[in-house]
């Protein structure tokens, strides 16, 4: 467990008391081993990711991290800030495939800006490539030259990194609804024509997986348009980083959605998709529920305790039911409840 910024302590609290309630319901034990991570390491050590920390993760069954960054950050190098730490997290750990879970719950739908008839019955999957693309190419930077700046970054993929994440995507169309939706820009990016040639070869291998293709620009349209056509989403970096933070918006509140980084071997890292959020930290506001979905993440995928995650996420789903809501959810006839107090709701819902 990463200690982290802002909010992140608030959410991490409610978790992990929902997270020794679930263990001791079904029997096995947890043990915590809190580091350093993000803003709170840069205070601790002067970088936002110890080798300690990122030793200390490796040697674990599974990290979960709440969220990191503050804007007292935002002056130092780039290399210095938490987000900087967050991404040698993942590829230190070996994190190339993020998973980031849509699913409206029915409670919630009349939180969503959409129309209920459009985002009813949505359940979909982002995965997102996310060690490679423009977050780490090479050459990057910034030059100086006859009186101008130039800064410019790298989009770059070769074949074997688009190979094991379009596995992971129709690995997991298949325990799905079979349908698989690639997303690149391949019109204009020759990355992107590389990543279209690659997944169409690794669809040979999955003939009961139905392949589409989707150019970025028109997948944006469609996720508020139209988002019941999606069953899995595959896509790179950069673009799963965008469309997940838009898909994510179908639930009405980010602080709604989980999500996980998986590599081929070793822990996952387990997340909520949602930042430290300054304006409300130390007041006892935040949304706990993406922190305590993405410990059923943790659960499932991490520990392999599958009855466990179900009751995280069945705590969930009884106290909106119940008509509890967090500030960012509140809606007319719902009990609006701080983060403690929610945490405690849920935990009720949990033992009913």
């Amino acid at each position: 467990m990463c200690s982290s910024d802002l909010i992140g302590p608030e959410i991490t609290a409610v978790a992990r008391q929902l997270l020794d309630a679930v263990s001791l319901r079904h029997g096995f034990s947890l043990r915590y081993d809190e580091q350093p991570m993000g803003g709170a390491a840069i205070e601790a050590t002067g970088e936002p990711l110890p080798q300690s920390t990122l030793e200390a993760c490796r040697a674990s069954d599974a990290v979960l991290l709440a969220a990191i960054g503050s804007p007292q950050y935002d002056s130092l190098p780039r290399e210095q800030r938490p987000e900087s730490g967050l991404l040698a997290l993942r590829s230190g750990l070996g994190l190339f495939a993020n998973l980031r879970p849509v699913k409206i719950i029915p409670a919630l739908a009349a939180a969503s800006t959409l129309k209920p008839e459009v985002i009813e019955g949505v359940d979909l999957l982002v995965v997102r490539e996310l060690t490679g693309g423009v977050y780490f190419g090479t050459p990057k930077g910034r030059v100086e030259a006859d009186g101008h700046v130039r800064a410019f970054n790298t989009m770059a993929y070769s074949d074997f990194e688009i190979d094991r994440i379009a596995r992971v995507g129709f690995d997991l169309a298949q325990q799905r609804g079979g349908r698989l939706c690639s997303v690149d820009k391949a019109n204009v990016l020759d990355v992107s024509q590389l990543w279209r040639d690659r997944v169409e070869a690794i669809a040979v291998d999955y003939p009961g997986v139905a392949l589409s293709h989707m150019y970025v620009d028109n997948a944006a349209m469609q996720l508020v348009r139209a988002p019941r056509q999606f069953d899995v989403i595959l896509t790179s970096n950069l673009f799963g980083d965008i469309l997940s933070d838009e898909a994510a918006m179908l639930t009405g509140s980010i602080g709604m959605l989980p999500s996980a980084s998986l590599g081929a071997e070793g822990p996952g890292l387990f997340e909520p998709i949602h930042g430290s959020a300054p304006d409300i930290a130390g007041q006892d506001l935040a949304n706990p529920m993406a922190m305590v979905l993405s410990a059923a993440m943790l659960l499932r995928i991490g520990l392999k305790q599958e009855a466990a995650a179900a009751d995280l996420e069945a705590a969930v789903e009884r106290t909106l039911a119940g008509g509890f809501r967090t500030g960012d959810l509140m809606a007319e006839g719902c009990t609006q409840l701080g983060c403690r107090a929610m945490g405690d709701q849920l935990l009720a819902a949990l033992e009913g």
